[in-house]
């Protein structure tokens, strides 16, 4: 005759539970007391008791099926012809079940007594021999160096895992040494838990690493973050590079004080040529839209100064800067620093970078294009150096110049083209005077 195995009040009003394990599997024999099935519940996981033998007809559901109090859990058949005369023997002794609710806790059976000696224990309120209890009666776990036991529950294996060791290794207190979570718990009570070579290596990390700070983004480095990510991944970049003689580009910047009593920066110079540029190649001054797969030709140039900031690295945008003489350029520049620390300057909408990296004390740099711009130029700083005129070796002040340029709008062609007009402007000042 079937009998059915119900889920039971779980307690601290609990109604329900989800099944994270089966036991047992259909055809299974099941003694009193066994183990069949782990459940979470809103608190805890636990491993139910079966109140009763017999074989697994059929389960309740599968792993991760929410059950209610009093929903079937599994079906059981009597254990065979033996068992159901057995049964009729004792029809009129009470009924052998043990009514336990979780493992480790509720009755034993009255038979318990004239169980075999070599029957495995059972814990309960009577006669407990719960390992965590007080006064052990139940030998002690301990892992076991050669044969390996049965590990059916993924709950037992990960928390021994967690803790440093294999639950397999050691000696289950279940159905035919069957490790429960019940005795990995008990191994932990020890106080002795096994260091794995991973709790080694982990520990070693821990050790390397002590004294680590970590360093939260605030918004403006996280938005940073985001546009060099996002220009890395979308702009198949191209870089095209040259050494220059500045030497008179820096005369010219003296005689430019000597005339006018005003001091023009190096950085504004070069943005003065870099726009003179732009107007000989605008498909520089462009950006790529992906979505319509075209190239969008932006009509004014508005210059952006790659600047490092208070707050890392920005990008200020000086509006239209074609239309501005190299005194207003040269203005516009020197007001960014005023402008960064109160927090005024324009950061979006620029169409053009220029770089000067050499403030830095670098020669040159694989600069990350601002996106969703088309090109940067970067500018490195000015050293003498040795350098050839006009067949002997002669000390002159030179620069390296780099483009960084996205290859879906220009080729290298169109790149090199500007840049050695940029080049030329500085070798050369007077030449831009065509260009005003």
């Amino acid at each position: 005759m079937s009998r059915e195995f119900l889920l039971p009040d779980l307690g601290e009003g609990l109604s329900e539970a989800e099944i994270v394990a089966w036991l047992v599997a259909p055809g299974d024999t099941v003694a009193v007391d066994q183990p069949v099935v782990e459940l979470e519940s809103a608190k805890s996981v636990v491993q139910l008791p079966c109140p009763f033998d017999g074989v697994v007809s059929r389960l309740g559901g599968e792993v991760g099926t929410v059950l209610h109090e009093g929903a079937v859990l599994l079906a059981l058949e009597p254990a065979g012809d033996a068992a159901g005369t057995e049964r009729r023997d004792e029809a009129s002794a009470p009924e052998e079940t043990s009514g336990a609710v979780l493992v480790g806790y509720g009755t034993v059976s009255t038979a318990a007594s004239a169980r075999p000696a070599d029957a495995p224990a059972r814990f309960g309120r009577r006669g407990s021999a719960h390992p965590l209890g007080a006064g052990l009666t139940a030998p002690r776990p301990r892992l076991d160096p050669g044969r390996r036991s049965p590990v059916v529950s993924p709950i037992v294996r990960r928390l021994a895992r967690q803790n440093g060791f294999d639950a397999s290794r050691l000696e289950g207190t279940g159905p035919d040494h069957l490790v429960l979570r019940r005795d990995v718990e008990a191994y932990l009570a020890q106080g002795v838990a096994p260091v794995s070579e991973q709790a080694v290596v982990d520990a070693a990390s821990a050790s390397s690493n002590a004294g680590d700070e970590r360093i939260p983004l605030d918004r403006m480095r996280r938005a940073a973050a985001a546009q060099f990510t996002r220009s890395r991944r979308e702009i198949p970049e191209a870089t095209v590079w040259m050494d220059v003689d500045a030497s008179r580009l820096v005369a010219a910047r003296r005689e430019l004080l000597e005339a006018t009593g005003e001091r023009f920066g190096l950085t504004a110079l070069i943005a003065r040529f870099a726009v003179a540029g732009l107007a000989r190649h605008p498909i520089l001054n462009s950006s790529f839209d992906a979505e319509r797969e075209e190239i969008v030709q932006h009509r004014a140039v508005h210059l952006g100064l790659a600047t490092q900031g208070p707050r890392g690295l920005v990008v200020p945008v000086i509006a239209d800067a074609g239309s501005l003489s190299l005194r207003g350029l040269r203005d516009a520049i020197a007001a960014v620093p005023g402008e960064l620390e109160v927090g005024s300057a324009r950061l979006r909408g620029g169409t053009f970078t220029l770089n000067n990296y050499g403030a830095l004390g670098v020669d040159g740099s694989a600069a990350i294009i601002n996106h969703p711009e088309a090109a940067m130029l970067g500018v490195g700083r000015f050293l003498e150096r040795p350098w050839v005129v006009d067949g002997a070796i002669v000390p002159r002040t030179v620069t390296e110049l780099t483009l960084s340029f996205d290859h879906r709008v220009c080729d290298g062609a169109e790149a090199a083209a500007f840049l050695t007009f940029v080049a030329g402007c500085i070798e050369r000042p007077m030449t831009l005077l065509a260009e005003l």
